[in-house]
């Protein structure tokens, strides 16, 4: 018997062909050239902030050049309002900016995945109490909380991390309870608890690996807010004390960079900035359509296809010769 095939309009045909079989990241980042880039511009930066004291020509506690001196060869970016080199500050305050975005993305990413995964799985009045809560957090405006809190306890470091991660988990509660309140009335589930798997047993081994890959896309999504929360902090003043591309900000805007016409002095860190949350958000995309087990089917679907002409039938061929 010969194989049917999709037929899309009189006389012509479909050849389907399936996508290359190979690790599904490697497939995704093959289909898309959105992921590689932003695959590209984080890992940059990163290597920016790891390697960033022996890549840096100045020191940037030091002057090293005239107030406000444009980009030459001696200073590729110029120089801030005390003479220290633009380059260097913005290879240190790499640094300072990620440390604040991964750290308190990974906050996030526990404390709103622990409270998703309890409120989801348990349902009840858990679910209601846990989601309560997280629609008060949703619902405050997060930056000015972050402004009054990191007032009252002060700034460093440790308190600008947990500030913002401590903030930022409840868009991700919120997703993880609708992921797992799905998978928990699924067959596979319902067996394994028919069948006397404890609670833990069905969580960690059936309910969290389908989850994970949500969980981690939207952590990668949430390093973008909060660099862009840790920006928006140390522009205010209530932000890291030390270096970072927020306070690189602050001081060009409070020293009259801009209206002196030293582009220099912001334009790179607000570059940096954007780069980077342009990164997060391709990337966030990309692994989850890598990681997500529901996604992994789409080898089976068409990928590319011609237009065939059809067969002439043996009454259509045999009239043709006569005529010939």
């Amino acid at each position: 018997m010969r194989p049917l095939e999709p037929a899309v309009a009189e006389g012509t045909a479909l050849e389907a062909k399936p996508s290359r079989a190979g690790s599904p990241v490697v497939q995704v980042l093959r289909e898309r050239p959105s992921a590689v880039l932003g695959l590209a511009i984080i890992a940059f930066f990163v290597v920016m902030a790891i390697f960033g004291p022996s890549l840096a020509p100045y020191s940037w506690t030091r002057q090293s050049g005239p107030v406000y001196a444009p980009p030459s060869s001696a200073h590729w970016l110029g120089t801030d309002d005390s003479g220290v080199d633009v380059l260097s500050e913005l290879i240190f305050g790499a640094r300072t900016s990620l440390i604040v975005g991964f750290a308190a993305a990974l906050v996030a990413m526990f404390v709103g995945g622990g409270i998703g995964l309890i409120a989801g799985y348990a349902g009840g009045g858990t679910d209601v109490a846990l989601m309560r809560t997280t629609d008060y957090f949703l619902v405050i405006p997060d930056l000015v909380l972050m402004i009054v809190v990191a007032t009252v306890f002060g700034p460093s470091l440790s308190h600008v991390i947990l500030v913002i991660g401590l903030l930022l988990w409840a868009t991700t509660a919120r997703i993880v309870r609708s992921q797992v309140k799905s998978i928990r009335e699924r067959v596979y589930v319902r067996r394994a608890r028919s069948l006397g798997a404890s609670h833990r047993r069905i969580v960690f081994q059936h309910i969290l690996p389908q989850v994970a890959p949500l969980l981690i896309a939207t952590t990668v999504l949430t390093i973008a807010g909060a660099i862009f929360d840790e920006s928006a902090l140390a522009f205010l003043g209530v932000g890291v004390p030390t270096v970072s591309w927020g306070t690189m900000l602050e001081h060009a805007f409070e020293r009259t960079a801009m209206t002196q016409g030293a582009w220099w002095a912001f334009v790179p860190p607000g570059l940096a900035i954007g780069l980077v949350v342009i990164g997060c958000y391709l990337m966030g995309a990309a692994i989850e359509d890598a990681l997500n087990p529901r996604l992994r089917v789409a080898h089976l679907s068409i990928r590319s296809w011609r237009v065939r002409p059809p067969a002439k039938s043996p009454a259509v061929a045999r009239a043709t010769e006569e005529v010939g």
